[in-house]
């Protein structure tokens, strides 16, 4: 386990290079090199020590030894001509191994500040090489702080999911691994430190017990702890010749040979090598692959070369193409994709998804959105393929993890409940029956398994578990089921060529996109097409009282399903229309309500939680109950009925602005005459929201809603944060005012949140008490005649913005406390007839749910809604 120290250390370096060196990618290779220089001058000494001789700092290079380098007496200037020569020179010492000289290539000091330099050299210069697992679990930890290399889509595995895939893997000790982006060599440091672990009668510096402990503990676990004491000499060297990677970057190279090296590696396999366009290494095979391949292409694709089975230019799909094709008969993968893989319609993926069904895959695992945090949300699955589970076996094991052990927020921190243990070990299980003939079900709440024919079924080859659990385990109904492909017809749309202007130029056809379906229904939108853009394109007429849903392009909280109610209208692809082919069995609108309540549930069949991701042979296999034509109108009058309430309720709450009768009598004053104007603070860098309710608020500008606070949607922050950013704090004598995203919003908070955070996007305004009421400012600046100057006083370069200044310059009418007094009490209950409405919308909303519930079979009691 890292130790504190040496994690200080580490971070010490760091602070003290981020001035001059600010890439967290160029820190640790700058610490790299000068551990690695000062490792080979500790090595010399312990040699020297040992009556050996210098290996590494001898002849014409014993004058750029580490000792030398920073002995007391040498100035910063002569510290630093020393250092930087000593970097390019190094590559030339035929006495350094060709690891070493490896790692000295292309090594630069890219800064020139002495004092700089010998800040760092005298942090460096606490580290000692001594063989211990510490420098490995160190460097592990150094590693940690590149996070993502966004451009390449290249993101760090975490050590924890990387030590899962292995031990569900099992690779033994005659296997050959290979990683074919191995990065900075994770995998293939898990794989060595399984097959000591699975080959060791102890463990060295663990626990004690030779338990394992928690995933934050085991998360930076390193091989040396393992002896490995039960191989022979001939096992040892074939293990050492059998573990190997590719990557195309010479810096992942260079990080992955550290990393091997300091865990034990004394001549480690790594190989810059391109996988996806060169053919040299084509022939090699190997029993046992694991990867995190980069998901993103470069502009206009890759150019691969022609051996690989499935022709595409995404690297996604390459690499899992590669890794299957390189398995050996009996070879075992594991990979992380991306959610493209498990469900993108193009046809590269739906081949690959029809020759991995068919030869490689065992199973699929869903990994919680937020693995990769803080680096990227990206929604990531494990790909497990065994080609001799794939032989003989009909069925293909499909598990979600929701808990990995850490807490998805930005900091990631260790928490209990981790699932990975029993998927490991049900998974592990299954695999094991399979390879023997007898795949049978799964019993198991985390994971199902599905017969590959029904994954074939339509030849979409379609990945995502989540659509073949909910088939298997649908909410009975009294009504008969029916599928959307047996009752409707769907129709989707086409873009006209965007370079020809007459296909739009004073178009008559309305052209709906996806981000006009965020309405219940359609009467009207603003893009047009003319009819030649129309004939130019896939766009066709589509039928009113068609039921519209987004295919993408949506976040996760906006409505993507709504009712086309225009004639002549016509839609782009991002959209499909979907309208019963007979209405003497499907009406329209119950329709549109029983797919408006399934939307969620709909979009867990993509497996997609940031785009929706679907397409229509998706729809066409949803399946909806289906009452007789009189229940379904009664249904409907039913829903509408309540809809019409919230509606009213709506307009209510959307047209309310509080108004003060101004008299002409009352006095102007600028906000600067009544009030301190303060800025309020963002967190600290790197810090993030805790994962639970504390007792310190932060308000943010999402919160600063219709002047009021909403108490359940806070964010809070810790006490350690809180320590760092207490002057930022509001209390209800104060007025705050977003100055950042929706400018303008003002309000005041309760007397339970004095002491909240206020975030850098808003400001208060520390109010003269004997002059104001804060109740009365507030809705001061909410009326036009604020608002007017407010708009004015906005400034929009880059990111628009209010400036604190600028608010000062404000002005208000001001009457005497006395009337503001009378003024707020009216507007108290105006704003209690509005909070009203609020509650009767959620009211009639629980009633809508609870009817269609009804129709749909599910235990929502229909008392629920006649209590609310």
């Amino acid at each position: 386990m890292l130790d504190s120290e040496t994690k200080r250390r580490i971070n010490t370096c760091r602070d003290i290079l981020v001035g001059k060196v600010p890439d967290p990618k160029s820190q640790v290779e700058q610490i790299t090199v000068a551990l690695i220089y000062k490792f080979m001058d500790d090595m010399d000494l312990e040699s020297e020590e040992l009556g050996g001789a210098r290996r590494f700092f001898s002849g014409e290079f014993e004058r750029y030894r580490w000792s030398k380098l920073v002995a007391p007496g040498v100035s910063g200037q002569d510290m630093l001509n020393t250092y930087s020569e000593a970097l390019t020179k190094m590559v030339e010492n035929e006495s350094l191994p060709p690891l070493f000289r490896s790692i000295f290539r292309n090594a630069y000091l890219p800064y020139r500040d002495p004092e700089t330099l010998r800040s760092f050299l005298r942090e460096i210069n606490s580290f000692t090489y001594d063989h211990s697992e510490r420098l490995g679990d160190a460097f592990e930890y150094l590693l940690s702080v590149l996070g993502s290399q966004g451009d390449a889509g290249q993101f760090r595995t975490p050590r924890h999911i990387i030590d899962f895939m292995v031990e569900i893997i099992d690779p033994k000790k005659n296997e050959v691994v290979l990683d074919p982006a191995c990065g900075t060599a994770g995998f293939l440091i898990s794989a060595y430190k399984h097959i000591l672990k699975a080959n060791s009668t102890h463990v060295v510096n663990g626990n004690g017990k030779g338990e394992e402990t928690d995933a934050a503990e085991l998360a930076l676990e390193s091989p040396m702890r393992f002896p490995g004491d039960l191989l022979t000499a001939e096992d040892r060297d074939r293990l050492a010749r059998n573990i190997k990677g590719y990557d195309i970057s010479p810096d992942m190279v260079r990080l992955s040979l550290v990393n091997l090296y300091l865990h034990g590696f004394a001549d480690p396999k790594v190989e810059e090598y391109d996988t996806l366009t060169s053919e040299e290494k084509w022939t090699e095979m190997a029993d046992i692959i694991f990867a995190n391949p980069p998901f993103m292409s470069p502009k206009g694709g890759i150019r691969p070369h022609t051996r690989f089975q499935v022709q595409s230019k995404r690297s996604e799909v390459l690499f899992v193409d590669y890794i299957a094709e390189h398995l050996t008969p009996q070879g075992r993968a594991a990979v992380i994709v991306p959610e493209g893989i498990i469900f993108q319609s193009q046809s590269a993926y739906v081949q690959l998804r029809d020759v991995l069904v068919r030869n490689h895959l065992a199973a699929v695992i869903s990994l919680p959105a937020g693995v990769f945090n803080p680096y990227s949300g990206v929604k990531t699955s494990i790909l497990i393929l065994d080609r001799a589970v794939a032989k003989s076996s009909e069925h293909i094991a499909f598990f979600r993890i929701e808990n990995d052990g850490f807490a998805l927020g930005a900091q990631r921190k260790a928490q209990r409940g981790t699932q990975l243990s029993q998927v490991k070990a049900e998974l592990s299980a299954w695999l094991e029956s399979a390879r023997g003939g007898n795949s049978q079900d799964l019993d198991s709440p985390l994971g199902i398994t599905v017969s590959r024919e029904q994954v074939a079924t339509g030849g979409a080859y379609n990945l995502t578990g989540e659509r073949y659990r909910a088939s298997d385990r649908a909410t009975p109904t009294k009504w008969p089921v029916a599928s959307l492909g047996e009752l409707c017809d769907f129709r989707t749309g086409g873009t006209p060529t965007s370079t020809v202007p007459e296909f739009y130029a004073n178009g008559t056809i309305p052209w709906l996109v996806s981000g006009d379906v965020h309405r219940r229904e359609i009467f009207e939108c603003e893009k047009r097409i003319t009819v030649a853009g129309m004939e130019n394109s896939n766009a066709r007429y589509l039928q009113r009282s068609s039921v519209l849903i987004a295919l993408n392009g949506q976040g996760k909280t906006r409505a993507t399903v709504a009712l086309l109610r225009m004639d002549n209208a016509t839609c782009n692809q991002s959209l499909v229309a979907i309208f019963p082919k007979t209405i003497d069995r499907l009406l329209p609108e119950f329709l549109f309500w029983i797919l408006r309540s399934m939307y969620q549930q709909i979009r867990n069949l993509t497996g997609d939680n940031q785009r929706s991701g679907l397409n229509i042979p998706i729809l066409k296999g949803i399946e909806i109950p289906l009452p007789p034509l009189d229940v379904q109108r009664e249904i409907v009058a039913e829903i509408d009925g309540y809809q019409r309430v919230i509606d009213g309720a709506r307009a209510v709450i959307d047209n309310y602005r509080p108004n003060i009768p101004i008299d002409h009598h009352w006095p102007l004053v600028t906000i600067g005459e009544i009030g301190e104007i303060k800025g309020g603070k963002r967190l600290p860098k790197g810090e993030s929201f805790a994962e639970q309710k504390t007792a310190y608020p932060y308000i943010r500008v999402s919160d600063l809603l219709d002047q009021s606070v909403r108490l359940n949607e806070l964010k809070y922050i810790t006490k350690d944060i809180h320590n760092e950013i207490s002057r930022y704090v509001i209390s209800s004598r104060d007025v705050y005012i977003s100055i950042a995203g929706t400018i303008g919003l003002t309000g005041t908070v309760p007397d339970t949140l004095d002491g909240a955070h206020l975030t850098e996007n808003a400001a208060k305004i520390v109010v003269d008490a004997k002059r104001v009421i804060p109740h009365f400012l507030a809705a001061a600046l909410a009326t036009d005649f604020a608002q007017t100057q407010i708009k004015k006083l906005t400034h929009a370069v880059g990111v628009p913005k209010l400036a604190l200044e600028r608010i000062r310059t404000i002005e208000i009418p001001l009457p005497e406390i006395d009337h503001q007094r009378a003024i707020v009490e009216e507007i108290s209950s105006e704003k209690a007839i509005v909070e009203g409405n609020r509650e009767l919308i959620a009211r009639f909303e629980r009633k809508i749910e609870a009817t269609i519930a009804r129709v749909r079979g599910e235990a929502k009691a229909d008392a629920e809604a006649e209590a609310a």
